[in-house]
């Protein structure tokens, strides 16, 4: 590792669409248990931010990391990182996307250690090989803190995702390293088969590496308007008027992600001269973005069932997802389906469709059903 300090930064908002039932607003993805339940060893299953935390302590103390959440979110996430220092759980007063969430970590950890080196994390990935993870990081961090380099994570595409946004690559600066061209949002089924077919294309895991200067460099040249508002409540921090100057001034931050706000117009500047660079990452990595995501990752059954409930019968079922824990489930003669029972609510779609069931959180809002969400 350098001899820069490394903050890991979780940015932990939302409002739990994709995962509903489940998720609710209070509850989001990434404060829920959704890996397989642990066997009888006694131990609880950690929550999806609870095994970042994990993952990210091999190379960072404690007392520095920062997580971004809402108000809603920010008691649990308390409550299930107790270690963590309360004051770096910050509470946004309104959601501005990932831009000014970064941001102000960055203009904060600027003030507080002018050599920081920051990574970006989501708060709800999962990753099979923690070991190779680790070891990526190490290197991500040594490359940000030279100089004005940003390193993303890229994950070489598995199969033709329009899930997820691309990186597109062009100098080999060695076996792992590449120079970026650009940044492409989700794309088309066409366009991305013809992205997996060029072999230059990575998906954007999400995950950004660069030291707290850098990043503010990037934000008062590409953000402008945004950036002054930061730097005020940055200054502030610390001080008995950081919580009205937050309230304050927050809000007016634009609402853009760093994609937007840094990365694709830094990318417009050429690959020679962006700075910007594709940290190739071989690492087991699932966003887990829907609940057909989730269904191929967890065990399944001899009929590619995914089960979790209290016992289960399946007759000429395939590929189903049920979750109805504590009942006996009996799935016949059904495929692909994904049913997934609460307390007070029942989804039944199909894998395919599993991506719109944001619109059922979208419904329930201009019904203005808000205990349903």
């Amino acid at each position: 590792m350098s001899s820069q300090k490394f903050y890991p930064v979780i940015l932990a908002g939302g409002s739990g669409t994709r995962f509903w039932p489940r998720s609710r607003r209070r509850r989001a993805k990434q404060v829920l248990t959704l890996e397989p339940k642990a066997g009888e060893s006694g131990q609880h299953a950690q929550t999806m931010i609870q095994k970042t935390v994990s993952r990210l302590a091999p190379l960072a103390a404690e007392r520095d990391f920062w997580i971004i959440t809402n108000e809603l979110l920010a008691p649990e996430i308390q409550r299930q990182l107790p270690r963590l220092p309360e004051q770096q759980i910050v509470i946004e007063p309104a959601a501005r996307n990932t831009a000014p969430a970064i941001g102000l970590a960055a203009f904060i950890l600027e003030k507080l250690d002018p050599e920081a080196v920051i990574g970006m994390f989501p708060a709800d990935h999962v990753i099979a090989d923690e070991t190779k993870f680790c070891k990526a990081l190490q290197r991500a961090v040594e490359i940000a803190a030279q100089g004005e380099n940003i390193v993303v994570m890229g994950i070489q595409p598995a199969r033709a995702e329009t899930g997820y946004g691309y990186i597109e690559t062009g100098d080999k600066l060695d076996s792992e390293l590449l120079r970026v061209k650009r940044f492409t949002e989700k794309p088309n089924q066409q366009k991305a088969a013809e992205f997996t077919a060029a072999g230059n294309f990575y998906w954007n895991s999400g995950m950004f590496f660069w030291q707290a200067r850098t990043l503010t460099r990037a934000l008062r040249e590409h953000l402008s308007e945004t950036t002054p508002y930061l730097q005020e409540i940055a200054a502030a921090w610390g001080t008995k008027h950081f919580a009205g100057q937050f309230q304050k001034l927050y809000p007016q931050c634009e609402n853009i992600s760093i994609d937007y706000a840094v990365l694709e117009p830094r990318s417009a500047k050429g690959e020679h001269s962006s700075h910007l660079l594709c940290l190739q990452a071989d690492f087991g990595w699932n966003d887990l973005g829907s609940w057909a995501a989730l269904h191929d990752h967890q065990p399944k059954d001899d009929g590619r069932n995914v089960i979790e409930a209290k016992n289960s019968y399946t007759l000429n079922a395939t590929g189903n997802y049920v979750y109805a824990p504590g009942k006996f489930v009996a799935a016949v003669g059904v495929s692909d389906l994904v049913v997934v029972e609460t307390e007070d609510a029942i989804l039944i779609t199909t894998r395919e469709h599993s991506q719109d069931v944001g619109k059922i959180v979208k419904y329930l809002n201009e019904k203005k059903m808000t205990d349903l969400i």
